[in-house]
Parts: structure tokens; C-alpha cells; sequence
């Protein structure tokens, strides 16, 4: 297999949800010495660190733009980043890490990224509003949402998050139709029954709580485990996922997935097919050897080592592909469908939005 120039950028930034696509700053990163440069806006209050590195050999299949957000779905890349990094992949890959959904979402479509991971409901929105532009390749993350509560708020059920403020961020994503589909099948509205405090990032939901004698807190790992190593007192009350199952839903608890422009699909198969295998191979690795990836999680600047070694194993992190991809999104985009046509962008995709390696 030919050896591969390696570029890895890793882009982190935190933006206020409101903030418009077309503000976005546009980074490019080149070299063959590690550069760190600290680029901060006024007009937007963003944040970003960039660290470029590179090898010495030309890559067979070419470059992908690979895109991931901070959390889970960056950490099953990591192995895959490192392979590249070593020059032991047939191509090269840059990488794209941001703290929001809504921000990654345009870069996939105007070309800035090739591959990115998204939440699948945010992949079906943008398949129907770009007319098929965006193809699913992968269910990379399973259920990983949980309700925290700082002092005795007594909760125990879903039930009793009636009259609730809940502090939490994913507005527009797989943590608000999620759990407003939950509080549905317990005769809530989220928009009625329970008062959502949406935050732009899990790093602020932190901040907001972290004075609070007493709070309600909707986090997903692995940033539940960052939350308890700072506040010991924010205990963990209800597992999401478990939640989903006992209302007896069809489909999977699909957190996200990994979508890719369909023109890059259409013009680079063997080079998709290969990343899609490799990808799955970093998930094992990943899951099999978690201190080890946690050291990997900490170079990406995704987490700290230590607390990615106890994130890992509740990160669910999978690469479900082909026809069972396929019926598991269908299932868990139809049942979010029926509770809110909007959160699919109005309508089911059709066949073409699934790429099953056919």
C-alpha cells in the first residue's frame, strides 16, 4: 500500500448557536513543522486552535476533507487519524473538528469538508434541501444521551421532569427531537411541559451549571463523564437510550451518522469504500483498547486522556453500514417523522439518500 502525505488539521471552535453560516471562517492549514495558531473574533466571540502536521509521501487514492464534532463521533476517528498520520492508508486525510452540528453542516455542502460526521435527523434536513446533495454512509453513534441532576431534584422518571428547566444543548439536533419524542410517549411537549435552557456547546452547559445549587442537566457522553470529574455532586439519573427502548420505538437510538457530498461519492467510490473500511476498523480498535484510543482522544484534542478512558465505554460507538445502516435510519427518521415532519427537513429521504455499497 503506498505510504500517504498526512495533513491533520484540527479546528475547534465555540460559537453561539445563532451564529449565521456565512460568518464562518474558512481555515487552511499547511506545512511540515506542527503549527499551533489561536485565532479568536470579536464580532462572533469564536475560538479556534489549528495544528497542522505532515509526512514526507504522496498518498494512491487522494485527499479526503474529513469533518467531526467534539464528542463521540470524533473519537471513533481517532485510530483512522493516526493510521493516516503514519502514512499506513492509501490516502490522505485533513480533519475538521467543530462543537456544532449547525457549523459543520454548511462546510459539507460548499465543500470545505468532503465527509462529516452529523446528527442523521441534521442529514436527512439538508438532503432535502440541497436535492440530494448529501449521502449517508454510516451509523456511527448509538444512544448517548443522559438527564443529570445537581442537589435533590428528585428525579427519577421521565415523568418527573414535568415543570422542569432542563439545561442542555443540541437545539435543532438528535437531543431535542429525541427527547421531545420521549416526552411525547409520556404525554409531555417539550415546548409546554418543560422549560429547555439551549446552550451552543456542552462547555457552556458546564459553565451555566456549575453555580447552581440545583439543576436538571440533558448531556451526552462523553461529557457526562467530564461534568462528574468537575462537579462529583452531578449525578446521573436517566439514561435516554433505555428510555427510547422501553417505549417499545421501532429503530435504534441513532445519535449520529457519516454522510458525504454525493458529487465526492460519485467521483471517488473506491476512495469512500476504503475510508468506510478503515473507519470500522478504528471503532474496533477503539473499543477494544480503550486506554490506549483515550491517548489518542487527548492528542485531538477532544478530551483528556483520563476521562476519555472511562467515556469510551458508554460513548456507543459503532460503524453500522450497507442495508442494515439503511433500515435503522429509516426506522429512527420515520419515528422522528411522525413526532415532527420539520425535524427530518419535511420530509422521509428517498433510496438515494443511503449508500449501501451497491
Amino acid at each position: 500500500m503506498a505510504q500517504n502525505k498526512y495533513i491533520l488539521e484540527v479546528v475547534m471552535k465555540k460559537r453561539i448557536l445563532a451564529i449565521m453560516a456565512c460568518a464562518l471562517l474558512a481555515l487552511t492549514a499547511c506545512g511540515k513543522t506542527n503549527v499551533k495558531e489561536s485565532v479568536s473574533s470579536g464580532e462572533s466571540g469564536s475560538e479556534q486552535t489549528t495544528v497542522a502536521q505532515s509526512s514526507e509521501n504522496e498518498s494512491s487514492l487522494g485527499t479526503i476533507k474529513l469533518g467531526g464534532l467534539k464528542g463521540p463521533t470524533s473519537i471513533g476517528m481517532v485510530k483512522l487519524l493516526d493510521d493516516a498520520k503514519k502514512g499506513s492508508l492509501s490516502y490522505s486525510v485533513t480533519f475538521d473538528m467543530e462543537t456544532a452540528p449547525d457549523v459543520m453542516a454548511p462546510k459539507l455542502l460548499n465543500g470545505e469538508v468532503d465527509i462529516a460526521t452529523l446528527p442523521v435527523n441534521m442529514g436527512s434536513v439538508l438532503f432535502n434541501k440541497s436535492d440530494g446533495k448529501v449521502v449517508m454512509l454510516d451509523a456511527s453513534t448509538l444512544g448517548v444521551l443522559y438527564i443529570l441532576e445537581k442537589g435533590d431534584m428528585n428525579i427519577k422518571s421521565i415523568d418527573d421532569l414535568k415543570g422542569k428547566t432542563i439545561v442542555a444543548h443540541g437545539q435543532g439536533a438528535t437531543p431535542e427531537y429525541s427527547l421531545g419524542y420521549i416526552l411525547s410517549a409520556h404525554g409531555m411537549d417539550i415546548n409546554k411541559d418543560v422549560t429547555m435552557d439551549w446552550k451552543s456547546s456542552a462547555d457552556e452547559v458546564l459553565a451555566a451549571v456549575e453555580n447552581m445549587d440545583s439543576a436538571v442537566v440533558m448531556l451526552p457522553q462523553p461529557f457526562v463523564t467530564v461534568a462528574q470529574t468537575k462537579m462529583p455532586d452531578l449525578q446521573t439519573v436517566l439514561d435516554l437510550t433505555k428510555e427510547w427502548d422501553a417505549i417499545g420505538t421501532v429503530g435504534k437510538l441513532i445519535t449520529a451518522g457519516i454522510f458525504v457530498r454525493s458529487d465526492f461519492l460519485e467521483s471517488n467510490k473506491q476512495l469512500v469504500d476504503e475510508f468506510l473500511d478503515d473507519y470500522t476498523d478504528s471503532v474496533k480498535w477503539i473499543n477494544e483498547n480503550v486506554e490506549e484510543a483515550s491517548k489518542l482522544v487527548e492528542e485531538n484534542d477532544i478530551i483528556k486522556a483520563p476521562v476519555a478512558a472511562k467515556a469510551i465505554p458508554y460513548c456507543n460507538l459503532v460503524s453500522i453500514t450497507g442495508d442494515e445502516m439503511k433500515k435503522d435510519a429509516e426506522d429512527y427518521l420515520k419515528t422522528l417523522f411522525d413526532a415532527d415532519p420539520k425535524s427530518v427537513g419535511g420530509a422521509l429521504p428517498g433510496e438515494e439518500f443511503y449508500y449501501t455499497g451497491k
